[in-house]
């Protein structure tokens, strides 16, 4: 038995004329024999009355129980599961909605951002073998005690390949708004290109930084379980990108760096060694405690550097003044990661960096890599003018 799952974001269920396209899409691939499993996100974006966001709204002071922040949450997905299951119906497709808890998923208690603990494919096999379209609200899983959880923003890409794994799909189309995986932000530089084939490591370091299109953990889940992965354009017949692993996808992926991605929001700490006599490491453990995510960290006897969310400087320089540490802080920074497996051994990809940067007035507060990716430190207001001569650079845009 054939399974396809196939998940469409809330833009793609954001309207009538949208939800049609989807209605086809899923019938289309129905009649190809495949067994369908629909993976639905809440209706629109923010505005769009039932939203995630809009419903969050409806809430007009702080709300401390999690648990039933949850509930309210899952309503969107809800919704749309069964506005989508009844558009089916009509066109004389056996449909059925279900919750999360419903499809089987299984999570902890950590309401807003639970993990999933298990599967139970049963009642999705049992319902298929009546030959139904199935269609998942994603987004969410049920507690063992019974409650409603939600797996985080993004969290529906999460459901669809938790899905495919526990089903053994044959693949796992995510539609989006985008016409597949870009070698940069189409909305700021208007050459970039859809990548016809892109190994997990790659996209996962771009999800990870920045790109959009699909979240970071469904990418991990699909690379342990070897789901093939499409993401493709639900308004268009583009043929999208195809995500497998790098030994399949190397053939296809002649590029030695593959995309820029950015992303803002970033403050730099600097801590001054030579007036202060502080172990950094203290300080690691201090902002680990207080859930403060550090990134980019570069230590040398002069100095210690790295970054931190914007979100978190409030509270990091609490724990920086209240433990005597000498600092400075760059605010309005952003990370741009340089990305591609093919890098790894070959020399001059950060000279071309340099090169390409410096070329532009832009000044480089902090560098580091890895064996994939490449990651710079600049301003806010340098990001658009950094991406573009990168892009220009490892010649990633449209011949």
């Amino acid at each position: 038995m054939s399974i396809v799952i196939q998940k469409f974001g809330g833009t793609s269920v954001g309207n009538e004329a949208s939800r049609k396209r989807v209605v086809e899409r899923i019938i289309e691939k129905k009649k190809k024999g495949h067994n369908i499993v629909v993976v639905v996100s809440a209706i629109g974006r923010r505005g769009d009355p039932y939203s995630t966001d809009s419903l969050l709204s409806l809430i007009k002071t702080k709300y401390s129980n999690k648990r039933d922040l949850d509930l309210l949450m899952g309503c969107g997905e809800i919704i749309s599961s069964v506005v989508l299951s009844n558009l089916l119906n009509q066109k004389g497709f056996e449909s059925q909605a279900l919750t999360g808890g419903q499809a089987g998923i299984i999570t902890d208690e950590n309401y807003g951002n639970s993990e999933v603990l298990s599967v139970n494919k049963d009642n999705i096999l049992n319902k298929l073998t009546n030959d139904n379209i199935i269609v998942v609200t994603g987004f969410q899983g049920i507690t063992s005690k019974g409650d409603i959880t939600t797996l985080g923003r993004g969290g529906s890409d999460i459901t669809a390949v938790l899905l495919g794994e526990a089903l053994k799909a044959e693949f796992v189309e995510i539609y989006t708004d985008v016409d597949g995986i870009m070698t940069a932000d189409p909305r700021i530089v208007l050459d970039a290109q859809v990548i016809d084939e892109i190994c997990y490591e790659d996209l996962y370091n771009m999800a990870e930084n920045g790109a959009k299109v699909i979240h970071p953990k469904a990418v991990e889940i699909a690379e342990r379980s070897n789901i093939k992965i499409k993401i493709r354009n639900t308004l268009n017949n583009s043929k999208g990108t195809i995500v497998l692993r790098r030994e399949k996808a190397k053939n296809n992926m002649p590029k030695i760096i593959n995309s820029i991605t950015y992303k803002d929001g970033k403050t730099q700490i600097i801590i001054n060694n030579k007036k202060n006599n502080k172990n950094i490491q203290q300080l690691i453990n201090l902002f680990t405690k207080s859930n403060i995510s550090i990134d980019l960290i570069s230590i040398s006897l002069e100095t210690n550097m790295f970054t931190i969310d914007d979100k978190d400087v409030t509270l990091a320089i609490k724990i920086l003044s209240e433990n005597g540490y000498n600092y400075s802080l760059n605010r309005d920074c952003c990370k741009i990661s340089i990305v591609g497996h093919k890098m790894k051994g070959i020399p001059g990809i950060m000279s071309r960096i340099l090169k390409s940067v410096y070329k532009e007035n832009i000044q480089i507060l902090q560098t580091s890599d890895s064996h994939s990716s490449i990651w710079i430190l600049v301003k806010t207001k340098d990001t658009i003018k950094a991406t573009k001569s990168l892009h220009k650079e490892f010649n990633l845009g449209k011949k």
